[in-house]
């Protein structure tokens, strides 16, 4: 019989600063990424690590980008 994997802990409470409430989804703040500590590769609104861990062609445009579009 093998041993259960070790179990990671369990996840630390929401901040107040950690997420905002924006048309009945949460979404989560750069101060909230930062306590995480990496881009996790969903192309969050908020990634600090300049969503590094998105594939090219999924990553949101960059503010600047998306000025000079149109």
């Amino acid at each position: 019989m093998t041993p259960d994997p070790p179990r990671s802990q369990p996840p630390a409470p929401l901040a107040p600063e950690d997420y905002y409430i924006e048309d009945g989804l949460l979404v989560f703040t750069a101060a909230y990424h930062l306590k995480r500590g990496y881009c996790c590769g969903s192309g969050c609104r908020h990634c600090p690590y300049g969503h590094q861990n998105v594939p090219a062609d999924q990553r949101p445009p960059e503010p600047d980008d998306a000025a000079n579009a149109g």
